[in-house]
């Protein structure tokens, strides 16, 4: 062979090799978009025919560091939920609060006396798993307890969400049950906009989906129920060597045979961060503790098992697709600035594969997210057109309709785009889908700035609020690869849910 002929040999590797690399990042949108199609079948497939009346003694384990400003009106919604007289009981755990939560906790003993404790650590600051097992220990060490309820302070619970939860765990196959988190601040900026349709789409979209397959990814960390039993049996405590010990715990129980459901119907409303900071700190400790669980149930992973759904091949994909997400993104643009360069024909062909599929997956999620919480889908519309941003809007419409923003809009004005010009704005569309994350970052540099005020939204609606997500995804992987400390970090609260 000529060494002409091994360079088209080489050539056609190199292509075959991007071409993958571009079909890599197809895949999470197809999962996404698998994903929406099985909600419809949570009508037929979902645990509603084994649930039943069902109001064990419930104790609620309540996390409390100077959480003086959320924690009263918190046990108060809690005292009026439609749960049976003498049923309920509240321990607020202090974590050694230097505010006024004490008082509070103390005061609304003495409102409820025998339903509301006060139970104080004198040494804290060990994280959120340790304050719950000081809890925990106490709640397990007497007999009254059958059901264990894990929240955070601020969070109101809807008067019928509590008994909705419950009647899961008249199934003994069911270990915990968790709710629907909504955003339930009374007076929402455009992140909290943002946020609140992101629990639509990751909440009660994505974890309907879950609930037919039969495989949970994460109990709410501030809305998560379990049967005495299963407390017992995962060990009577939560897991304090990782930053995501509710998924650990919503793993251990699913491993060990027993079922964890998914109540979209129990609705409890949270406060959540304000601005670009605050949000990446508390995403950032989700992440990483998602990457110390990937890596912790490494033999998981695609084994099809009798016992549990966890190594099904469905939520391995969904699992990894959302994990690896930044890393499949650059590898998209990469095989995309590759086959540019190769001047392969297959380049603009990939690329309206790839962004007509994000296209028809975006609009049909968003608008069924729209439907399944018309509060939130009526409040948040702009966001929710605006989640992946006015660029990747633009790349869509251009993957859709080509030669639109080339010729046509040109055309309009009077003038035409240079050979360099197409170049420059070819490869702009190609590179978008991981430069979306360095928009990111900025985004996030410019918060805590004089301009943030006006320009982090006005960045946040441009870029995009899923490449946010993404690029706190690719900061955990540098987080841990660094070995960087396990700190949890509380959100600040400041009780703007009142219910």
């Amino acid at each position: 062979m000529t060494p002409a002929d091994w360079g088209n040999i080489l050539e056609t590797i190199l292509v075959v090799v991007l071409v993958i690399f571009v079909a890599l990042g197809i895949v999470p949108v197809l999962m996404m978009a698998y994903q929406f199609l099985l909600i419809p079948f949570h009508a037929f497939r979902n645990h509603y025919r084994k649930a039943a009346p069902y109001l064990p003694n419930v104790a609620v384990i309540v996390p409390a560091w100077n959480e003086g400003a959320v924690i009263g009106a918190s046990i108060d919604r809690l005292m009026s939920l439609e749960y049976p007289e003498g049923r309920l009981r509240i321990y607020v755990v202090d974590d050694a609060s230097t505010d006024d939560t004490p008082d509070v906790v103390k005061a609304k003993a003495l409102q409820y006396p025998g339903a509301v404790f006060h139970l104080r650590r004198d040494v804290g600051g060990e994280g959120k798993a340790h304050t719950l097992n000081h809890g925990i220990r106490i709640v397990l060490s007497e007999d009254w307890m059958e059901a264990l309820l894990i929240m955070d302070a601020d969070v109101i619970y809807l008067p019928d969400s509590l008994r909705r939860m419950t009647r899961h765990l008249a199934d003994p196959e069911v270990g915990a049950v968790t709710a629907y988190i909504r955003e339930g601040s009374t007076e929402k900026n455009f992140l909290n906009r943002f946020i609140a349709f992101e629990y639509v789409l990751s909440q009660i979209g994505s974890r309907r989906a879950q609930n037919v397959l039969g495989a949970l990814a994460c109990l709410a960390g501030g809305a998560q129920l379990h049967s005495r039993f299963n407390l017992v049996d995962i060990g009577g405590a939560i897991d304090t060597s990782s930053l995501a010990e509710d998924t650990v715990t919503t793993f251990k129980t699913q491993l060990a045979g027993r079922r964890v459901v998914f109540e979209p119907y129990a609705v409890v409303l949270a406060e959540e961060p304000l601005a670009i900071a605050a949000l990446w700190k508390q995403r950032l400790r989700w992440a990483r503790g998602n990457v110390q669980l990937t890596k912790r149930y490494k033999d998981v992973w695609f084994r099809p098992s009798r016992k549990h759904n966890l190594g099904s091949i469905s939520f391995g994909l969904f699992w990894f697709s959302v994990f690896l997400l930044p890393v499949l993104m650059i590898l998209s643009s990469i095989g995309l600035i590759g086959l540019l360069l190769l001047e392969s024909n297959l380049a603009s062909e990939v690329f309206r594969i790839l962004w007509v599929t994000a296209a028809c997956t975006y609009i049909y999620t968003m608008l069924l997210a729209a439907q399944l919480d018309p509060v939130t889908g009526r409040s948040s519309w702009r966001e929710a057109i605006l989640f992946p941003g006015l660029i990747s809007i633009v790349i869509m419409v251009s993957a859709l309709l080509p030669g639109f923003f080339e010729v046509v809009v040109p055309a309009w004005f009077g003038f035409h785009i240079t050979e360099t010009g197409l170049f420059l704005w070819t490869l702009f569309t190609y590179i978008w889908i991981s430069v979306s994350m360095l928009g990111a970052w900025l985004t996030k540099a410019v918060d805590g700035t004089r301009a943030g005020r006006w320009l982090s939204p006005l960045l946040t609606y441009i870029v995009g609020y899923g490449p946010i997500l993404c690029a706190v995804t690719f900061d955990s992987y540098i987080k841990e690869a660094r070995g960087a400390a396990m700190v949890w970090d509380k959100t600040e609260k400041t009780g703007r849910v009142m219910g």
